[in-house]
């Protein structure tokens, strides 16, 4: 289920629609057999367009789409009709999508409310009937314009998780856990790395009916920046939380090495992820005194606030939650 039903990139070709052609038409009546000119103008071509939908979470309704192709405009005709614009094709994703060009790697449209629609690829403009190249010195002119064409290539749709906190840390380091004690999340829990193999949501409730949103993502291993293990494909998550909670296991050979090799692998995928707020929780604590946590709480950085918590034992967690809430809203 992890794997068939969480899809966060999807790879299509995409055609906007082509402009109708204008009509090179005269009028001819009764009354007068070259009454003038009376081409209409062509249709715009059909739009794609991106639309938030926040009841999605996963690109999964997209899968199977292998192109998205616009309808044409259509042509004009005599009596200066103009001809019916092609039908828009609205692709409906989830928040936190962007969306990309293949070749360029260029970003297109970023899609972050409910509800807002983002013209993405524009359909060709209908092309000039002769009616509207006529003057006083041209009254009779036997040419129109063409459609445009419209655009096309393949394109990329990625989705970054939007939540407020994001759980970073080795595989086995305790995240699922924490998720599955701090909120209503059902996460896949076991005693060996990669058991999360993607993004998990859970919102957190707090005090006074507040909540905030916490995302479990895959564990991270030391060279993830260059794409071993799971690599850049969950790293791109981390860029959408406000807050970064690093979990640390108690049974760590070192933690102040640990929380290093985290921070490097951020840095190296884009260094302006250490500009976000971040808070150390060292998870599994309970087997361990007093002592013990003053040794480790001396090897952590002085300047990032850092917590004892164990999710198994409920121990430190409303003071994890009063911290990260703190966090949230300075």
């Amino acid at each position: 289920m992890e794997k068939g039903n969480f899809v966060d990139h999807i790879r299509i070709f995409c055609r906007s629609g082509k402009g109708g052609a204008g009509s090179a038409h005269f009028e001819r009546n009764k009354m007068d057999a070259m009454a003038g000119p009376d081409g209409g103008n062509g249709g715009r071509g059909a739009h794609i367009i991106l639309r938030g939908n926040a009841q999605l979470w996963t690109l999964l309704h997209m899968r199977y789409y292998k192109n998205v192709l616009a309808e044409d405009g259509e042509n004009g005709s005599k009596n200066n009709s103009t001809g019916h614009d092609g039908k828009d094709i609205i692709l409906e994703v989830p928040l936190g999508t962007v969306a990309k060009d293949v070749e360029t790697g260029e970003q297109e449209v970023e899609i972050l409310e409910d509800g807002q629609e983002v013209i993405w690829i524009r359909g060709g403009r209908g092309g000039m009937g002769n009616a509207n190249f006529a003057t006083a010195t041209n009254q009779v002119p036997d040419y129109a314009q063409p459609g445009e064409m419209g655009k096309e290539g393949w394109k990329l749709l990625e989705l970054k998780i939007l939540a407020d906190v994001g759980l970073v840390g080795f595989p086995n380091a305790g995240k699922s856990t924490l998720l599955s004690v701090v909120s209503a999340a059902k996460p896949k829990i076991a005693n060996y790395p990669f058991t999360t193999l993607t993004p998990q949501l859970g919102i957190v409730s707090y005090r006074d009916n507040k909540s905030f949103c916490m995302a479990d993502l895959p564990g991270i291993i030391e060279g993830a920046a260059e794409g071993k293990g799971l690599g850049h494909r969950f790293l791109r998550h981390i860029e959408r939380n406000s807050v970064l909670l690093f979990v640390i296991p108690a049974d760590s050979a070192d933690h102040a090495k640990e929380f290093d090799i985290l921070l490097h692998e951020l840095d190296e995928y884009n260094p302006e992820l250490l500009h976000k707020k971040i808070i150390i929780a060292i998870s599994k604590s309970d087997m361990l005194d007093d002592e013990l946590k003053q040794a480790i709480g001396e090897t952590l950085p002085k300047n990032i606030p850092h917590l004892f918590i164990s999710s198994v034992a409920h121990q430190g967690l409303n003071e994890l939650k009063d911290a990260l809430w703190k966090a949230l809203t300075e």
